[in-house]
């Protein structure tokens, strides 16, 4: 029985060292896929787009720890919980991935023709949104609550620079209709990168849902009595 708990207890501390791993590499990828555009090196957008593979490999190999962990382990409470979110952070990690790439693919898309303008908000963005990855994976493994609240009103400063960035290519646009693509490639950038701002939010729920069992993401939404159905 207590190598069976010891089995337990490792991995437990597996499924969220490879979290880590995962979020790392993440961080890391956002970092690249902002370097390659701001450089207007292509080749560098097509590394980030071929390495996506890595981040897919480490999602499913976290999906079946977790699975082994639910199963054999049966776990309770705060380690229930740990492995829940694990999985759903694992998901949230996979997406800004995925938006890593969409970005280098604009990247790709907009080395094609001139710099349309200098790229000032952007890299601020992409700076922010590493921030909020970071902080909310140290959140994760120090199942810090107070951290991972603290984060999230950082998400308001990316919408904020979202809407500028737009207004102001949407004054391109109206003054040169010849500015149309490339404006609304950069548009998609910045898009992208308040998307991974709201993937790391979703990561800073979920970590407070795993330090306290509190379900904070639909503010005035009370989740449904035991046995209760929802349709």
């Amino acid at each position: 029985m207590e190598n069976v708990h010891r089995h337990g207890d490792e991995l437990i501390e597996n499924i969220a060292g490879r979290v880590l791993v995962m979020g790392g590499i993440v961080e890391e990828t956002i970092g690249r896929a902002l370097e390659a555009l701001v450089s207007r090196d292509s080749e560098a957008a097509r590394a980030v787009i071929a390495d996506d593979g890595r981040v897919d490999a480490i999602e499913l190999e976290i999906d079946h720890l977790c699975m082994e962990a639910l199963a054999l382990r049966q776990p309770f409470a705060s380690d229930l919980r740990l492995v829940t979110t694990a999985m759903k952070i694992a998901t949230d990690l996979e997406r800004i991935a995925d938006l890593a790439v969409n970005l280098s693919e604009r990247t790709i898309e907009l080395n094609v023709e001139p710099q349309l303008k200098p790229f000032i908000d952007i890299p601020i963005m992409a700076q922010r949104a590493q921030e909020m990855v970071h902080g909310a994976l140290d959140a994760f493994v120090r199942r810090d609550a107070k951290l991972a609240r603290s984060l999230i009103p950082m998400d308001d400063e990316l919408d904020r620079r979202l809407e500028q960035i737009f207004r102001e290519l949407l004054s391109y646009m109206i003054e040169d209709p010849a500015t149309i693509t490339r404006a609304m490639r950069l548009i998609f950038v910045a898009k992208y990168l308040e998307r991974i701002g709201d993937q790391a939010t979703n990561i800073c729920e979920q970590v407070v849902y795993m330090a306290e069992g509190r379900v904070i993401k639909h503010p005035g939404v009370l989740p449904p009595e035991r046995g209760e159905r929802t349709e």
